[in-house]
């Protein structure tokens, strides 16, 4: 079964937590699979990072709701300030109880929880020896 997610970008702005769902969000995009942290977050985190690609991203309308995610990543930036990641764990869309902040941090705090992937095990989630 996939593990279904989407990607928000939202600015930084005084008084809005990184723990919460942002009023306000720029661009979205749906993730099909792989949506755990241990898999899209550290392509997330290594995109920031290291510039490495992302793949199988869907452009999505700023409004569109899922009821089938599992996980909510927003993505905060802005000019002359650090980027830090929030996840969000659940399901249905983000105007339910059913979510739980998970991760608050900057891309290298994700690759310190979750491991790195550089890490050769990262590349054998679910595999045995062989591959």
């Amino acid at each position: 079964m996939s593990t279904r997610a989407q990607v928000r970008f939202a600015t930084r702005e005084e008084g809005v937590t990184f723990s919460s769902h942002p009023d306000k969000i720029h661009a979205q995009f749906y993730v099909h699979s792989d949506g755990y942290p241990e898999g899209l977050g550290l392509d997330i985190a290594m995109s920031i990072l290291k510039n490495d690609k992302v793949n199988n991203w869907e452009i999505e309308h700023a409004q569109t709701l899922h009821g089938d995610l599992e996980y909510i990543y927003y993505i905060w930036s802005d000019y002359d300030k650090d980027t830090w990641i929030s996840i969000f764990h659940g399901y249905g869309d983000e105007f339910t109880d059913k979510w739980k902040c998970i991760f608050v941090g900057k891309p290298e705090q994700l690759l310190t929880k979750y491991g790195s992937q550089e890490d050769e095990s990262y590349y054998k989630l679910n595999t045995n020896n062989d591959g």
